[in-house]
């Protein structure tokens, strides 16, 4: 990260394959992808962190909810990213998403939607997965969903903030043409200078919102006032989504689109966060916090 610092002042764009960035690690009979890797210390850190907050006073479930629930929420993020991904993002112009028409694949997966190692998940799809995941398990164990959601949402980011840093170091979801003195030349684009949108994209919707979601469960009372913490996550997701989404190069099939409404797919599917957050934020802070928390015994 300094080296790109350090060369932002360099009249020649920074060129990424020179950056000796690999997509995995090779293990001789298979690679051990990055991108994967991030998933699954993201699950891991969510758990390990949420695990912590439910030794705190307050907290609305027990270690064995979590148990489940993390065991539910990652298959929300798998199948619901990747559904997401085949039916917002591989429509183009015909609007029929190719990922569920498209059996093209080789090896012994052919149907596009299942060859996960290809790429495609998507952000929106994968947050409907989780919350599919949290309304079923608060449901089946008499759970609050809202408090649930509550502490759940305090270790997305991080999680957000490795898928990007991943994203990085696969030369993928490049950005925008630019000539900002730290733009990148992706290989997998074109010989234009680009902005490095998944480094923006790490830092604001991963390393910025993990900070302030951490300093509210653990310097303030926040999450005594049921929804804050959730709707804080909501908002700021959508907001840092929304901003960065002017930086990175819509999706190939989605370009027209993009250029008819004036706003990226990313964008568009933002905005109803944006309003689902501020509405949840301001209803939190009008009603009056709980004395105890509301403790689910063990």
């Amino acid at each position: 990260m300094l080296s790109l610092l350090a060369a932002s002042g360099a009249a020649d764009p920074i060129y990424w394959d020179q950056l000796g960035l690999r997509p995995g690690i090779e293990l001789g009979f298979f690679t051990l992808r990055f991108y994967s890797l991030a998933y699954l210390l993201g699950v891991i850190f969510a758990y390990w962190h949420t695990s912590r907050m439910l030794k705190q006073p307050g907290a609305p479930m027990a270690q064995r909810h979590a148990d489940d629930l993390f065991f539910y929420c990652t298959l929300g993020v798998i199948l619901g990213g990747r559904l997401g991904y085949a039916a917002f993002y591989t429509g183009g112009e015909t609007g029929i998403p190719s990922a569920f028409t498209d059996f093209s694949g080789d090896g012994v997966v052919s149907w596009k939607l299942l060859r996960l190692w290809d790429g495609g998940m998507a952000f929106h799809g994968g947050l409907i997965g989780v919350t599919v995941a949290m309304a079923y398990v608060a449901w089946r164990d008499k759970l609050n969903f809202i408090r649930v959601v509550d502490y759940v949402a305090v270790g997305v980011p991080m999680g957000m903030l490795l898928g990007r840093l991943a994203n990085f170091v696969n030369g993928e979801l490049w950005g925008r043409a630019t000539d900002v003195p730290w733009a990148m030349v992706f290989p997998g684009a074109d010989d234009l200078p680009r902005h490095p949108s998944q480094l923006y994209q790490a830092g604001l919707e991963g390393l910025a919102m993990l900070i302030i979601m951490l300093l509210l469960f653990w310097t303030t009372r926040a999450r005594y006032r049921p929804g804050l913490l959730a709707g804080v996550f909501t908002l700021g997701m959508g907001v840092a989504r929304f901003v960065n989404e002017f930086f990175r190069e819509p999706d190939q099939q989605l370009a027209d689109f993009a250029a008819r409404t004036g706003l990226s797919m990313g964008q568009w599917l933002t905005i109803p966060l944006i309003l689902t957050g501020l509405i949840v934020v301001l209803f939190a802070l009008r009603k009056k916090p709980l004395a105890s928390g509301g403790v689910q015994p063990a």
